[in-house]
């Protein structure tokens, strides 16, 4: 693409980056080594808010600022200042109370520079409103069976972005970095490292079955099991193996509960 007007309505400052770097080649190619890195400098960001190592995650959030302010993206810029000055004095209530706002803005300008660098097929899908990027609305299937995952998938790639994950760490990584995408997850209850429990105690700590609504797709047919699920407010259960259309009308009931939220 590399159309300059694409990035200033999607509020890039590009003459403030050109000024800095010194011409458009320049310019562009620093921000394919800023998108060349940022899967794991999100996955670092993350790591260290989750383990409430402050020091590394201000050190992490001042690379994220550095790297946007020379690519005028003035906004991620600040919001990264925010969180330094925040970790930097120790604040880790500012840090967790904001962090989704950072996360958003992130992933919202990395599928910027994504689009306008020619390369949209990685990372967060999109949509065009007015001419600018916007995410795709997601579901998110949590499973650590391969098969039930690309089932899924398969079933609703041409409607939604399928987030997938294999555990319950994953989930809850995705939760962080696109909970304002994500409008449904189907959840299993037996998955390894974080099980389906932990994310469900997860959901209720932090109040968020009223933002995005999970249902569980499960194996098991243990009665004791279902009814600590049904302890939690989800919305169904779904038992495997399940067909093509119990698993379409499963979804449209998770989403339609969370939009009546």
């Amino acid at each position: 693409m590399n159309d300059t007007n694409f990035l200033v309505q999607n509020g890039v400052d590009v003459a403030h980056g050109i000024e800095l770097l010194g011409d458009i080649e320049m310019y562009n190619s620093i921000m394919q080594e800023f998108l060349n890195s940022y899967s794991e400098r999100m996955q670092k960001i993350a790591a260290y808010k989750n383990a409430a190592n402050m020091e590394n995650y201000a050190i992490e959030v001042h690379a994220l600022k550095s790297d946007a302010k020379y690519l005028g993206f003035n906004t991620l810029s600040e919001l990264s200042y925010q969180h330094e000055m925040a970790s930097k004095n120790k604040d880790i209530n500012f840090v967790n109370a904001n962090y989704n706002q950072l996360i958003i803005e992130a992933n919202r300008i990395a599928q910027v520079a994504r689009t306008y660098l020619g390369a949209t097929g990685s990372g967060v899908q999109t949509t065009m409103v007015n001419g600018v990027v916007q995410p795709k609305k997601a579901i998110l299937v949590a499973d650590d069976s391969n098969i039930i995952r690309s089932f899924i998938r398969e079933v609703f790639q041409n409607q939604y972005e399928v987030l997938l994950a294999n555990d319950g760490k994953e989930v809850l990584n995705l939760i962080q970095a696109r909970s304002n995408d994500i409008v449904a997850v189907l959840l299993d209850l037996n998955m390894p490292n974080l099980d389906g429990f932990q994310v469900l105690e997860y959901f209720q700590y932090y109040d968020l079955f009223k933002k995005i609504p999970v249902s569980i797709i499960s194996g098991s047919d243990d009665k004791e099991t279902i009814d600590r699920a049904f302890t939690y407010p989800i919305v169904d259960m779904l038992n495997k193996p399940f067909d093509k259309e119990s698993v379409k009308a499963f979804v449209e009931k998770t989403i339609s509960i969370g939009t009546v939220n």
